[in-house]
């Protein structure tokens, strides 16, 4: 599969009040001040070129999450409020739902698992709702789909101006949130392969020790639908995640996109 002709990929994600935004060589957090300021922290960074598949998937996965709690960290800073704790509610739902179907005590593997997975992705599910119906959290999403935005400008190869992105969709097929719903899903067949009669503690560490292999797998999925975007193929894998993204992505204003673009233009230039 070649490469966007720009030559590489960019991302991202929302933070505080802002958008961070990422090339292969530095990142930047661009925050919206209370006062109507934008504030920006930029740094470089490397990260190898990592070609063998699965392999490069879990050492995305394990960057992506350093790298975005370091950037809600510093969104927080700039922005001057207290840092997310939205992580440690993710693993405790995840822990809650084995927890679940062990109550249920269910013999067959595949039905527990199943079970088990659809537990989750409805716990998730639940989550993003009450979410949204917080002004914060509405305005982070909002930021979440002014990142979108703009990286389809950029891979569009158009200017990067607030005219240009403000057209473009709030969804896009590379995202976390579609990256989530392929681990879940993949996650119901992989984990059909423990044994049920194990006690909890041993099926929890087993767990644990599989989720590099379905963050890989899951990796060379968004990457297989990327690349496929235009044909049949690579709609149908995409098409989950972006119904999905419909629930933590919004509408943005033109403020965000400012700070969006701000970002990139920071990132692509350091």
């Amino acid at each position: 599969m070649k490469e966007p002709s720009l030559g590489f990929i960019v991302g991202g994600q929302a933070v505080i009040e802002g958008v961070m935004m990422r090339t292969p060589a530095s990142f930047c957090v661009a925050v919206r001040k209370k006062e109507g300021d934008i504030v920006e922290h930029t740094e470089k960074i490397k990260v190898p070129q990592i070609k063998i598949p699965l392999i490069r998937g879990v050492y995305v996965l394990f960057h992506a999450l350093s790298l975005g709690i370091k950037s809600l960290n510093i969104s927080a800073n700039l922005f001057e409020e207290e840092k997310p704790l939205s992580t440690f509610s993710m693993i405790m739902s995840i822990f809650f739902a084995l927890f679940f179907t062990e109550i249920l005590r269910i013999k067959n593997n595949f039905y527990f698992n199943l079970i088990d997975g659809l537990f989750r992705l409805i716990i998730f599910l639940i989550y993003i709702l009450i979410l949204n119906l917080f002004k914060d959290f509405k305005r982070f999403f909002a930021y979440h789909g002014a990142e979108h935005k703009v990286v389809h400008t950029y891979e569009a190869g158009e200017e990067l101006t607030i005219e240009n992105a403000r057209g473009k969709s709030p969804l896009h097929p590379r995202c976390g949130t579609s990256f989530l719903l392929f681990v879940v899903v993949l996650s119901i067949f992989v984990f059909s392969l423990i044994p049920n009669d194990l006690n909890f503690v041993s099926k929890f560490s087993f767990r644990l020790l599989l989720l590099p292999f379905i963050a890989g797998i899951s990796y060379e999925a968004i990457r297989l639908s990327y690349y496929l975007r235009n044909n049949i193929i690579g709609k149908a894998l995409s098409l989950p995640g972006l119904m999905l993204q419909k629930l933590t992505t919004r509408e943005p204003d033109d403020s965000m996109l400012e700070v969006a673009i701000f970002s990139l233009k920071k990132a692509l230039n350091s």
